[in-house]
């Protein structure tokens, strides 16, 4: 079985959380270019223009892209033959903590929900775990800001509902989120499981790229008829009227249950901020 040094995952975890505050994605830039041809508002045109200055400056002098420099998310993908030296679980948490400090990233996670203090470093972070066949480590980090993240809902519908009314639903999460999740945002779409797992759904949903729709024709004419309703409401970039509202539309599906049919819908702000690394 191989081994992975404890330091390799510490130091990777670590430039994945600067590197995910200070440089935005490839298909982000692309879709802002886009998003100026297609807007119609000269207010939203200026507004993604700005916004490509800003992932510009955050790119050349490394400082963070937004002032919420999230919670650190990260999704792992353990092969079935490797082994983190130390502990992996820790190993992250250790990489967090260097990433969030040496980036002189902001910290935001409370000890206690409830009363506790901020814990100073920005760990624990959440860490979803799936196992792979292989000896790699895949890890992606993906940080989430209060704001959008507030803006998030799970909804456990009838399954009368059907489609029409997962459609409704997701449109109207985004109408009355407004302008908080700072626009033009990712929209992330769970369908199926239980309760805790549909939200698991929508906020994987958010690593896809722009552009990648669902391997089931199905579900990627939906997310392509979503994407038309949001980006006709008229909030606009930054909530000051448009037509680009979101740069996507990602659905996630699992099977449920006959009695249940739970749907989540997790939204990104713009910087849509995730990486990944394969050790």
């Amino acid at each position: 079985m191989r081994e992975v040094p404890y330091q390799t995952i510490v130091d990777t975890v670590a430039k994945l959380c600067m590197d995910a505050n200070y440089f935005i994605g490839d298909d982000i830039i692309q879709a802002f270019k886009q998003g100026i041809e297609k807007e119609e508002s000269e207010t939203g045109k200026d507004i993604l223009r700005q916004l490509l200055e800003n992932a510009e400056i955050a790119k050349t002098e490394k400082v963070p892209l937004c002032q919420d420099c999230g919670f650190a998310v990260v999704f792992l993908e353990l092969g079935n033959d490797v082994r983190a030296e130390g502990g992996i679980i820790k190993a992250i948490n250790d990489g967090v903590r260097k990433g969030y400090t040496d980036g002189y990233l902001r910290k935001s996670i409370l000890s206690d929900p409830v009363k506790g203090k901020n814990t100073g470093d920005n760990t624990p972070a959440i860490i979803h775990t799936t196992l792979a066949p292989g000896d790699k480590i895949k890890i992606t980090v993906a940080p989430k800001g209060g704001g959008s993240e507030n803006m998030s809902e799970v909804k456990m519908m009838k399954p009368a509902d059907g489609i029409e009314g997962v459609k409704n639903f997701v449109v109207d999460r985004v109408l009355r989120s407004s302008s908080n999740p700072c626009p033009p945002i990712v929209v992330g779409v769970g369908i199926g499981g239980t309760f805790e797992y549909v939200a698991f759904l929508a906020k994987k949903a958010l690593l896809r790229n722009i552009g990648d729709r669902n391997r089931d024709p199905f579900y990627a004419d939906v997310e392509k008829e979503l994407l038309e309703k949001i980006n006709n409401l008229g909030i606009g970039p930054q909530g000051l009227g448009g037509r680009i509202t979101a740069l996507d539309v990602f659905i996630e599906t699992h099977p449920r249950h006959i009695a249940s049919f739970p749907v989540a819908v997790n939204i990104n702000c713009h910087v849509a901020r995730h990486k990944t690394a394969i050790i």
